[in-house]
């Protein structure tokens, strides 16, 4: 995802737009592994005329598509403990914990901050550490120290908690890879948003980790994703919104929700030459060895 600062830049464009129809629901329901419900709500509102509580709302949307279950990521201190707080009461949520990388240069106290993180680190249902990593497309030289400063940290609270490490990288394959190498990564590594060539997702797929795809991979400029999904074992694969953003075709530029999940695994399936079902099926079962259930 974007920064927050880069997201509410985006605001007043993406709330011009109106939410998709609503895809043919899947059979085989599917989890969505990187969602943000709370900026889905401040940025774009509710699909429909729902009325009542709207995170509920965008909930109810996805599990009538088929999206049964939901990880709730945070990108601060406060929305972090916004989505653990909502996975306590919710049953059909999950939540990470983190500061975003682009945001962790221009934090005044990051000691401070990765304090409260880890702190958050220890509820039951915060499942993951993330969103953190590297982003040298919109984090300049200045900042650099002090985003692989952030990610060190992060990956020692996920080591220590036993968490899922959930990575956001971007035009930083290489420098990720560094990292995790220098530090040792955890058990249980994510991309988020996966974003390298068939030759990224391979070196990944070695080493384990799992590589989550998002509306992206439905682009028709996408050909070098699609490749890399096309090499992705099931076994390794998730499915993901980053909603609001990453819109998957036809309707690219509109907001995103949970419920469009379907439009992106149908993608994923088709470009794996895969039976829908058992992929949904595959995609449901990393979910529980990653994040333990719901």
């Amino acid at each position: 995802m974007p920064s927050p600062s880069e997201s509410r830049r985006a605001k007043q464009s993406r709330r011009a737009g109106e939410f998709p129809p609503a895809p043919e629901p899947l059979a085989v329901p599917v989890f969505d592994s990187h969602t943000h419900l709370d900026l889905t709500v401040q940025e774009a509102g509710v699909p429909g005329e729902g009325t009542g509580d709207p995170v509920e709302a965008l909930i109810t949307a996805a599990a009538k598509s088929g999206v049964d279950r939901l990880v709730q990521v945070g990108v601060d201190v406060d929305s972090s403990r916004w989505g653990a707080d909502l996975a306590d009461r919710h049953h059909a949520v999950l939540a990470t914990v983190a500061l975003h990388p682009n945001d962790a240069p221009r934090l005044s106290d990051l000691d401070g901050a990765l304090r409260e993180i880890e702190a958050l680190a220890a509820r039951p249902r915060v499942r993951g550490i993330g969103e953190t990593g590297l982003d040298t497309f919109r984090t300049g030289d200045e900042g650099r120290a002090a985003q692989e400063e952030s990610f060190r940290a992060h990956i020692a609270i996920a080591k220590r908690y036993g968490k899922a490490l959930i990575i956001h990288d971007r035009d930083a394959h290489d420098d990720v890879l560094r990292v995790l190498d220098s530090e040792g990564a955890p058990d249980t590594v994510v991309l988020h948003c996966f974003s390298g060539d068939a030759e990224f997702a391979a070196e990944c797929v070695r080493r384990g980790y799992y590589l989550s795809f998002a509306g992206t991979v439905t682009f028709a400029s996408a050909g070098k994703l699609r490749e890399a999904a096309a090499l992705t074992p099931p076994a390794q694969m998730l499915v993901e919104t980053d909603a609001p953003y990453l819109t998957p075709t036809p309707y690219r530029g509109r907001p995103n929700a949970s419920y469009l999940i379907p439009l992106t695994v149908r993608t994923l399936a088709e470009t794996q030459n895969a039976d829908l079902d058992e992929l949904c099926a595959a995609i449901s079962a990393n979910g529980d060895r990653i994040f333990g259930g719901w």
